[in-house]
């Protein structure tokens, strides 16, 4: 039986780095929810194959 691995989650500072951008960025973007997170108590937690897929997804439609 093949067991299913948990999605990588990133934090605000690893997605902010990740991205080349500040961490009040994420914040801003969590607020006008142009970006979606899991918060976790009180820390968001980020999947990164979503941000993968969304980072996809913007880069097509600024080309269309």
């Amino acid at each position: 039986m093949k067991k299913e691995r948990m999605p990588r989650l990133m934090s605000v500072d690893e997605l902010a780095d990740y991205l080349g951008l500040k961490k009040q960025t994420i914040y801003n973007w969590l607020q006008q929810k142009k970006i979606s997170g899991i918060k976790i108590g009180k820390v968001w937690r980020f999947d990164r194959k979503y941000i993968d897929e969304w980072l996809s997804k913007c880069q097509r439609s600024k080309y269309e």
